[in-house]
């Protein structure tokens, strides 16, 4: 899977990726839900939410348990998804929710994810979420 995309892209998708990122993040980190997290990021409206990190966040809260399952299905035996430093699964979770839920190339879901890590991650994390990204299995 090789992207296609710019190494840091700058579009409105990449900037509603970071706040999906940041949505599901603060959600896992508070112990709630995507949704009643987005829900208050949205009343909140600062900054505001695009349209495209609520279709990010839905669909990963409508299909979590299978994305997770194809994340933790990728990985070596050795690591388990809650082993995953939370940005590089929070990254994970976007890309495969993009690629299976709202089509997103493969390409262009795998260039993003790494973007995110490259900038919110370790310095490992990009080539490990290539890694895993690349493992997982679309149907």
């Amino acid at each position: 899977m090789t992207g296609t995309a710019p190494r840091h892209p700058s579009s409105t998708r990449h900037k509603a990726r970071k706040r999906a990122l940041d949505i599901m993040f603060e959600a896992e980190l508070r112990g709630r839900s995507v949704l009643a997290t987005l829900t208050e990021r949205t009343d909140a409206a600062e900054p505001p939410v695009r349209e495209y990190t609520g279709e990010i966040v839905r669909a990963f809260d409508e299909h979590a348990a299978d994305v997770d399952a194809r994340i933790s299905a990728a990985l070596d035996k050795d690591w388990s998804l809650d082993r995953m430093p939370l940005v590089d699964r929070t990254a994970c979770r976007i890309a495969v929710t993009e690629m299976v839920y709202l089509d997103l190339p493969i390409g262009v879901a795998v260039t993003e994810a790494i973007a995110l890590v490259e900038e919110y991650s370790t310095d490992e994390s990009p080539t490990f979420v290539s890694g895993v990204l690349n493992n997982v299995v679309l149907d």
